[in-house]
């Protein structure tokens, strides 16, 4: 069973983290933790309009954290916040509900399936997906305040 969580491909995503850093232009940043496990991550980002156009993140999670931020980092840029807020539900239904995994850009998340059945894993792995979440609602709501200072 161990095999099948810790797959080849999981371990090679844990190894190669795009974007990892700090962005200090970022229009929104957002930090996860777990207290499960002691995970932490925290992300940077700005958009243009409602599109990710800069990225970066913090990881400090095992193998299955590391995982899902290698995946977030090779794809986040150009994705719509509305993709991404989908996306986080995914996989939430993916190991909590026994849901399909995502798939086209997002399918290497499959991967993180066999994890289902550890649900002292989950917290790591959604991390990523509910820092995402929670960086996009800051950047919309910081926007619209500037919005509404210059009208």
């Amino acid at each position: 069973m161990l095999n099948d969580i810790y797959s080849r491909r999981v371990l090679e995503l844990a190894a190669d983290i795009p974007l990892q850093g700090t962005l200090p232009d970022a229009h929104a940043s957002a930090k996860a933790h777990s207290k499960l496990c002691g995970s932490m991550i925290t992300v940077h980002l700005k958009l243009d309009g409602d599109v990710v156009s800069a990225f970066a993140h913090e990881v400090k999670a095992c193998a299955l954290g590391q995982a899902s931020s290698s995946v977030m980092g090779r794809h986040v840029i150009g994705s719509t916040a509305e993709e991404l807020r989908a996306l986080r539900e995914s996989m939430h239904r993916m190991l909590k509900a026994g849901g399909d995994p995502p798939s086209g850009k997002w399918a290497d998340l499959a991967f993180l399936e066999p994890a289902r059945d550890l649900k002292a894993r989950h917290a790591s792995i959604l991390l990523i997906f509910d820092a995402v979440v929670d960086a996009l609602a800051e950047a919309e709501a910081a926007e619209k305040r500037r919005a509404a200072v210059s009208t």
